[in-house]
This record gives C-alpha cells, sequence and structure tokens, in this order.
C-alpha cells in the first residue's frame, strides 16, 4: 500500500475537503478523488460521506485515523535513520488565531532561512480541535493558551506567558476614568470575549457573571480578532491577549482600560506523549522555544 494515499485520506480527512486536499497536497482534485477510492478499494469501506460541501468523514474512516497516522509516522521514522542530511520534512502546527497571527509568522520565517527542507503547515484551531488533532496523528505539535492541560495522554510546557489587556474604543468613559475600574463596573458594560472552551476567557466571564448576578451583556466571538473588531467599533469592551491589541492600541484605535489585576496566560507547547518526535519536530519545537524566550509578551 503506497503511504501517498495514506497521506491524502489523512489531509481530507482533516480538511473534510476535497479541493482543500488536492490544493494542500498539490495535487489536482481528481487525483485525490482516485487515489482515495484506491483506497476504498484496498481497504473494502467507505471512508467519506461525499456532501454538497464537503466531505464527511464515515465512522469507519474515524477508526482508521490514528492507524494512518501511525503508518505514517513510521515512514518518517524509516527516512529518519536512513538519512544523513539535514531534518527535512513537515510539520502540522495548530495554535489559535491570537497566536497564528502575532508570533507563528515570525518562527515559520526563521525556520524556512535556517531549516529550508522543513515545511510548517499551520493551521487556526482551538483547544478541542487541537487536542483531537495530536490524538490523531493529524498534529504534530499544538500551542493553547490554556492556564492547564490535563489530557494523559498529552505532554504539555510552558514555554511562555501572555499579559491580558483590558481595552476599549477611544473616549470611552472608563479609559479616561482616574480610578481602576471594578469587577461590578466592568459587568455594566457590553462585554465581547473569546468563544467558550478559551479557559482565560471563561475565567473572566465568570467574575463578570458574578460580579452582575449572571446580568452581563456578553458576547462570545470565534475569534480574536471579531472580537477587536467589535470594540474598535465602539460596541464594548474586552480582554484580550496584549500581543492581539498592541497594533490598534499604538494607532490609537483602541484604549487602555485601567481595572482589576489580571494573571498572565500560559503559552503551552503540546505534543502526543506516546508519539516518537521526529528530527524535523524537534527543530520546531526549539524554534518555538527560542523566539517565546526572546519575545517580550508586554506590547
Amino acid at each position: 500500500m503506497e503511504t501517498q494515499l495514506i497521506r491524502t485520506f489523512l489531509t481530507v480527512a482533516r480538511t473534510e475537503n476535497f479541493t482543500s486536499a488536492a490544493a494542500e497536497l498539490h495535487l489536482s482534485q481528481s487525483t485525490v478523488t482516485t487515489q482515495v477510492k484506491s483506497l476504498e478499494k484496498m481497504l473494502g469501506v467507505q471512508l467519506f460521506d461525499r456532501m454538497p460541501r464537503g466531505a464527511r468523514v464515515t465512522a469507519a474512516a474515524r477508526r482508521l485515523v490514528p492507524e494512518a497516522a501511525a503508518v505514517l509516522d513510521a515512514e518518517a521514522r524509516l527516512r529518519s535513520a536512513a538519512a544523513d542530511s539535514e531534518p527535512s520534512g513537515t510539520v502540522a502546527v495548530a495554535a489559535g488565531d491570537t497566536l497564528c497571527s502575532t508570533h507563528l509568522p515570525h518562527v515559520i520565517a526563521a525556520l524556512r532561512r535556517s531549516h529550508p527542507n522543513i515545511a510548517v503547515h499551520l493551521f487556526p484551531a482551538g483547544t478541542h480541535a487541537s487536542v483531537e488533532g495530536l490524538r490523531s496523528g493529524q498534529l504534530d505539535l499544538a500551542l493553547l493558551l490554556e492556564d492547564s492541560v490535563a489530557f494523559p495522554d498529552l505532554t504539555a510546557t510552558v514555554i511562555a506567558r501572555e499579559a491580558l489587556s483590558l481595552v476599549g474604543p477611544p473616549g470611552h468613559p472608563l479609559a479616561s476614568s482616574r480610578k481602576p475600574a471594578t469587577w461590578r463596573q466592568l459587568a455594566d458594560e457590553d462585554v465581547f470575549l473569546h468563544e467558550e472552551g478559551c479557559s482565560y476567557s471563561d475565567r473572566i466571564a465568570g467574575r463578570l457573571q458574578a460580579a452582575s448576578g449572571a446580568h452581563t451583556r456578553l458576547t462570545r466571538l470565534g475569534s480574536s480578532e471579531a472580537v477587536r473588531s467589535c470594540v474598535m467599533a465602539g460596541l464594548g469592551i474586552s480582554i484580550l491577549p496584549r500581543t492581539a491589541v498592541a497594533t490598534a492600541l499604538r494607532e490609537e484605535r483602541l484604549a487602555v482600560i485601567e481595572g482589576p489585576a489580571l494573571p498572565d496566560v500560559p503559552v503551552q507547547l503540546v505534543r502526543h506523549g506516546e508519539r516518537r518526535t521526529s528530527p524535523e519536530v524537534r527543530v520546531v519545537v526549539q524554534a518555538l522555544t527560542d523566539h517565546f524566550s526572546t519575545t517580550r509578551h508586554d506590547g
């Protein structure tokens, strides 16, 4: 069985779209379709339900994803053992949208200069999707803004801490106040936060609801960029990682609001605890660690 068929299967399973998988693999869509059909014939199972807007993974395919990832992992070990050259290959990294837009482009650019044979595929994803991707083998690494990562099969290392900023639109009354705002005052505002499941946003939502008797006008959105845009439009206030608002603050499109003390959020570098770390993954781990250890996170 050709490992290319397995690689194509895993890519379609992750993207749930034949067109997206073809673009990522640099293949034509017809080739991807042919390879998936060939694998289905070899295995004797249907891997995907073809839908008008994508491909839905079947129950049989879901069971096969970890095994398929293990085959590619074995191939990578074989190539690594035989290679005498610099580390090469593809490393799949997931991170939240804040880290994807602020830190990761710099890391990838540096890696292209220092290790041109390593390709980093970056996937914006929340905690749940990142954990599932690591477990299935579709991801090699994940960066999570989480207070803790309590999964027995995953290994997490805190490589940095992100400061949080309480912000509002320029001219907001709380931004010009001489006294720090209290949780009760903040709870009287329209507040925009990142979606549920983001640990620091969940913690802040809890404080606001406790201060207001659960009557806070709270809106949860799927990306930090969407939250930031709503605040810049004058719709309310928010608490976001400082790196996500630094540019808008410098350009005076946002204003800092003095308020309650906000603890920094750990940046967790997460891997699967039972999967071998390939040379190319070790290079990316080192690059991430070096970047966060030498970069200021206070804006």
